[in-house]
């Protein structure tokens, strides 16, 4: 079990310490929206170098907090460090939904799979899950996110809205053969 804590006061200690403080009080306080969009601007105003690892968490916190597409476009502009990475972030802008993997829950059937993030050593796939709303958008939020052993499928486990950290949990979790 992650303590949400630990992960914000490792965010903060990227940055000079009088926005790391800014950080930590958004966390202590409860304003964790706000906490987001400063912790990533301050990593963009500082040209703070960030692994892919830490790129790809901070998406998953963005998105606990309702604020994954307020900070996509920046998340994506912090410089990398360019170390090997056990995450990558693959949405970008241009990513299209998954074609027809070989999908075993069929909860997901119905779904608009985006890939979001892949293990790289695993070469498993986090996606988030919509439906796709009659008039044609997909759902605010999405239904689930899956972790898949691939672009193409199966589907390993599915979780439901709002457990994205969960999701992430499992992505990075050893797969067994």
């Amino acid at each position: 079990m992650i303590d949400e804590a630990e992960v914000w006061d490792r965010f903060a200690a990227l940055l000079p310490d009088a926005d790391a403080d800014e950080v930590r009080t958004c966390w202590e306080v409860g304003e964790q929206e706000a906490g987001v969009e400063y912790l990533v601007d301050a990593l963009l105003r500082h040209r703070v170098r960030i692994g892919e690892d830490t790129r790809a968490e901070l998406s998953v916190v963005a998105e606990a907090w309702g604020m994954r597409q307020a900070v996509a476009g920046r998340l994506r502009d912090c410089p990398g460090d360019g170390r090997p990475a056990a995450l990558e972030l693959v949405e970008r802008p241009d990513t299209l939904p998954l074609d027809g993997p070989g999908l075993i829950d069929p909860a997901l059937a119905d779904c608009v799979l985006i890939p979001w993030i892949r293990s790289t050593g695993s070469g498993r796939l986090l996606v988030r899950a919509y439906v796709e709303e009659p008039w044609g958008d997909l759902s605010y939020l999405p239904e689930y996110y899956g972790v898949l052993a691939s672009a193409q499928g199966p589907s390993v486990a599915l979780f439901e809205s709002f457990t994205a950290r969960a999701a992430l949990e499992e992505l990075v979790r050893p797969s067994h053969p």
